[in-house]
Order: C-alpha cells, then sequence, then structure tokens
C-alpha cells in the first residue's frame, strides 16, 4: 500500500522545549504547536507557527492520516504581552495531520509506538533524543511504499457471531493496536500493522494468515534445510528462529567475540520470530529437529506472550505424550553469552522419530494435526487425550444435561460446524475434531451451562459428531406434529400451574399444540369478527319526517332531561 505524508506535522508538549522543536522545523515542515503549559516559554517575537493549547485525548490512525481529538483546545492571542495567552477553551476539538512529535514526557498516546510510522515519543530531558526525532521527521515527507503483511479471511473468522463475542485472540495479542472489532469479524489497519505476525500464529482458523513467507514457504524450508543437513552427515539439529534485526546482530556477536553457533544449530531468519504458530513448531520437529530455539528481543515484550503460549501448546503435547524435555524454547535475552549457554545447553540427543515428510497443502489446522499425529504414533507413552493449556484451539464443549434446553442456539452460532443437530430430534452433537475452542458457543448459551475444556484428543471418536444432550420430542396433541422437546413443555406447564389464566383445562391444552393448531382452536373459540349478523335497513330523510327514528332512538335510549323536569 501507499503512504503519502504532505509534511504537516504536530508538535506537542510543554514550554520552552515544544516552541524551540516547532520552530526549528518550521521552514521545512507544515508545523502546528498544541502547548499543554506555557508557564516556561517565552513567546516569539513573531508568531509564523500555529500555536494552541489543549491535551490530547486520543489519537488513531497512521503516518498520513493521524486523526486526534483535543480537550481545552483554545487558540493563542496574538495581542497578549505578558506571556501566552488563550481564549475560548472547549473540549473535543479534532483535527488531522500527518505526523506528530510527542515531547510530552508522559505515557505514549498510541500502544506500542515503536510500532507506529510517523510517530514519535520522545523525553524531552534528553536534547540529543530530540535533535534526532527533529531529523527524523524532516524525512517522513512524500510517498512511501508499505508491505501488506497479513492476509485477512473473514469468512472462516471465528470471532463473533450475532454480536456475541467468542474468540478474540488476535485483538488481545496485537500489540500495535491495528486490528479492531468490525460486528461479527474484525478489521486489520494495514497502516497500523508493522508485520510482528502475532496475529497469524495465535489465529485458531487461520483466518489470519502471514503474506510472506507462507506458512506453506517455511515448511518447505525447514524441510529443506533439515534434509540437507541430514545428507551431509549432520546430528541432532536444532533450528534457531531469528529476525534479521536482533537475531542477526546476536548471531554476528557470538561470531566475532564468542565461539559461534553450535555446529548442530541451523539458523533460519524469517521477518518476525512472532509469525510462528504452533503447528510450525510442530511440523519442525515432526520432520526432524531435536528442538526448535526462537530467538526474540526483549525490547518487544508485548509480543512475546502469543509466542510462548504458541510453544507451550507443543510442549505440552509432547510431554502428555512422554517424550522428555522441552521441544520448543523462547529465548528473549539481549546478551549474547546467555544465548551462547542456552544453545549449548540443549541436550545433544537424536530426534525420538523417524522425520516426517511435511505436506505442505491444507490449511492450519491440517499440518497441525498431520505433525502432531506423527508425534503420537511414535509416542514413547502414547495416550488418548492430551491436557493442554487455557487458550489452546483444540478441545472439547461440555454441557449441563440438567440445565440444557436443546434449543440449539450454539449450534447456530458455530462458526466451525462442531456443534449440529438432528433432522428430525431435539438433539446436540460435537464434532471434537472441528472445534477451535473460540467460546461463541457458550457467549451464545442463553442459560450458560456450557463450558471448554482445552485437550487434544487422538481418538477416532474425535472426527465424528458425539451425542452431548438428546431430548425426548413433544408432539401436538391436536395434529400429532414434533414441536417441541417434552421437557421443555412439561416445565412450561409446572410453571404455569396455577395460573389465573390457565386454569381452564381447554387453556393448558394451548400449550400442548403447535402454532398452527393454537391458532385454529384460538379462532374457532371466539366469536367470528365478520359476523356481525342481520344488516340494519340504511336510515334515509324520510324516515326522520315520519318521525320512525325518533321512535327508535326513545325505546333504546331515555329522553335528555331538560332543567324544567327538575324544577317541577
Amino acid at each position: 500500500m501507499t503512504l503519502r505524508s504532505e509534511g504537516s506535522v504536530l508538535v506537542y508538549g510543554d514550554g520552552q522545549t515544544a516552541l524551540d522543536a516547532a520552530a526549528a522545523l518550521n521552514g521545512r515542515m507544515d508545523v502546528s504547536l498544541l502547548l499543554r503549559r506555557a508557564d516556561d516559554a517565552m513567546p516569539p517575537r513573531a508568531i509564523d507557527v500555529p500555536i494552541h493549547t489543549g491535551t490530547i485525548r486520543g489519537v488513531s490512525g497512521h503516518l498520513g492520516a493521524f486523526n486526534l481529538t483535543v480537550d481545552g483546545y483554545a487558540p493563542m492571542v496574538p495581542s497578549a504581552r505578558d506571556g501566552f495567552a488563550f481564549a475560548m477553551p472547549r473540549d473535543g476539538a479534532t483535527s488531522t495531520c500527518d505526523l506528530i512529535l510527542d515531547l510530552s514526557g508522559d505515557a505514549p498516546l498510541v500502544s506500542a509506538p515503536a510500532h507506529r510510522d510517523g510517530y514519535f515519543a520522545i523525553d524531552p530531558a534528553h536534547p540529543a533524543a530530540v535533535a534526532q526525532a527533529l531529523f527524523a521527521v524532516t524525512d517522513l515527507v512524500g510517498e512511501f511504499e508499505k508491505p501488506l503483511y497479513v492476509g485477512y479471511d473473514a469468512a472462516i473468522c471465528a470471532h463473533a457471531r450475532n454480536g456475541n463475542v467468542g474468540c478474540s485472540n488476535c485483538l488481545d495479542a496485537c500489540p500495535a493496536g491495528a486490528i479492531a472489532p468490525a460486528g461479527d469479524h474484525v478489521n486489520i489497519d494495514p497502516g497500523i500493522c508493522q508485520g510482528c505476525g502475532t496475529c497469524a500464529a495465535v489465529c485458531p482458523t487461520g483466518a489470519v494468515a502471514y503474506a510472506y513467507p507462507t506458512r506453506a514457504d517455511l515448511a518447505r524450508r525447514a524441510t529443506v534445510l533439515l534434509t540437507t543437513y541430514r545428507e551431509a552427515g549432520g546430528q541432532n539439529p536444532v533450528i534457531l528462529l531469528h529476525d534479521g534485526t536482533h537475531g542477526f546482530d546476536m548471531i554476528a556477536a557470538l561470531s566475532r567475540y564468542g565461539r559461534g553457533l553450535p555446529a548442530n544449530v541451523l539458523p533460519l531468519s524469517v521477518f518476525s520470530v512472532f509469525q510462528v504458530g504452533h503447528e510450525v513448531m510442530a511440523a519442525m520437529l515432526a520432520a526432524g529437529a531435536q528442538a526448535v530455539v526462537a530467538l526474540a528481543s526483549p525490547q518487544q515484550a508485548d509480543d512475546l506472550p502469543g509466542l510462548v503460549a504458541q510453544a507451550e501448546i507443543v510442549n505440552a503435547l509432547r510431554l502428555g505424550l512422554g517424550y522428555e524435555g522441552i521441544g520448543v524454547h523462547v529465548i528473549a535475552e539481549q546478551d549474547p553469552d546467555a544465548v551462547d549457554e542456552t544453545l549449548r545447553g540443549l541436550p545433544g540427543q537424536p530426534p525420538p522419530h523417524p522425520p516426517l515428510t511435511l505436506s505442505v497443502e491444507g490449511t492450519k489446522r491440517d499440518l497441525a494435526r498431520l505433525a502432531i499425529d506423527h508425534f503420537h504414533a511414535h509416542a514413547p507413552s502414547p495416550q488418548d487425550t492430551v491436557a493442554l493449556p487455557p487458550g489452546a484451539p483444540y478441545g472439547q464443549i461440555i454441557i449441563d444435561q440438567a440445565g440444557c434446553t436443546v434449543c440449539l442456539s450454539c449450534v447456530s452460532a458455530c462458526p466451525t460446524g462442531a456443534l449440529s443437530d438432528h433432522p428430525e430430534r431435539p438433539q446436540v452433537s460435537f464434532t471434537e475434531s472441528a472445534c477451535v475452542q473460540c467460546g461463541i458457543c457458550l457467549a451464545t448459551c442463553p442459560e450458560s451451562v456450557m463450558r471448554r475444556d482445552p485437550r487434544y484428543n487422538f481418538m477416532q471418536s474425535a472426527m465424528n459428531a458425539q451425542v452431548l444432550k438428546g431430548e425426548e420430542p413433544f408432539d401436538c396433541v391436536r395434529c400429532g406434529k414434533t414441536f417441541g422437546t417434552k421437557s421443555t413443555i412439561e416445565a412450561v406447564l409446572k410453571r404455569l400451574d396455577g395460573h389465573a389464566m390457565f386454569r381452564d383445562e381447554t387453556q393448558r391444552q394451548l400449550i400442548m399444540m403447535c402454532d398452527d393448531c393454537r391458532v385454529q382452536v384460538m379462532a374457532e373459540s371466539t366469536r367470528d369478527p365478520f359476523t356481525l349478523g342481520t344488516r340494519p335497513a340504511v336510515r334515509t330523510t324520510q324516515d326522520y319526517l315520519d318521525g320512525e327514528v325518533e321512535a327508535d332512538v326513545a325505546a333504546v335510549d331515555p329522553p335528555m332531561r331538560k332543567p324544567d323536569d327538575f324544577l317541577n
């Protein structure tokens, strides 16, 4: 995508520091100055930069398209003599700009400011940092090409259905705030997205996927790397996932000042290590890696929870199947010696199973199941089920039998078809292999009788629909058509027992009828509104002249009393 910046920059801060920064940019940029406080600032001799006061309430947007909301907004009074003066303050003022230089020294106005192009949050107490930011701001004028890092398929997104929110993994994981709810789906702002890939790693369905390298590309590269290493006589391979900045710096430092990487450590460069999900980690282990190590920067602490959670899923599966040691390691170190110590401390033992030839076709879950089933086939201690940590995209749904009314709300809301009904009976069935543990069914259930149990089920039954709750159908007492469940009708009758409107057995029978029969019976038991009896003759003027009308009225209504009637 193309980002365009015309050079309009907002300088935001306090006093003389913000005023000097705005003056330094003036002439090179289209500058506006927003002062929170102006106590220690000296008004300039000539005001050639628009000066206002106010406090920024919120910021949205990206390079070339920032939107601001300002409280206490007021323009400077040019005729003020003794210091700054501002007139007519108001709240909720809005404005736009291409760039923001934030010298307030407070908490950043946007989440993950390091990931937001065009926004600079600088400590005003460090003149060198302010000077460096002034140079950086002046460079951001013109057109800039930005990659579209991730793709999004709304058709398989499990965020929400009918307003009931289930999965929010990508929303919770995105450090830049580039993802926002959009009804039953989400909206990814490519102008804010910086390509960390955490959303693609934690997405349970693969609705969010990294554009390049794709999941298939990464699996193919790992397969070629491991195959070539084994054919050259290498043993006990360890894949080191690293990025092109922090990772390369650590490897370079180890090479220049240390012993270099261990001989069995195979570096694999990616744009961001946070894009790697559990399915790729598991595929690398299944393809013959002794271990997978993800080298991350400690400065990206906001991205780490998603990466650690994906590693925990793989480790829980392998430990549950009896494998010794941890298969996936996450290193977040700035010290090259600590990285070297971790890599050399990995157990030097061959992979516990033969290498798997990966099939790079299919979905995210297809790749994961291929690798996980390979673990199970060669497991030291095979299990039918393995418990997984909370948030894992595999598991079962448990229904409280006593509280479920088989309303089938969960079935209609399930985005993956894991929950299904029966065409002829009131029944809820569940296919565990299709469940992504999104939680939409829990949010939809009106009785709140459902809960999740994260686990991986290796049994064949996981591939087939299993009945969670079935009810005896209730047939209409008039026509015999099935229209509900027996327990529901009985519960309604019990609740209405003794009610004034349902003491009559005829009224109680209405509850046990389908919609069509209920309407028919009610229509038959009431007077037809279109049957009005004999139509009266039309009255004419002659009837009034002959006095017949007055006689008819007098026979029905008594004559109106006059004042004389009371006096007499």
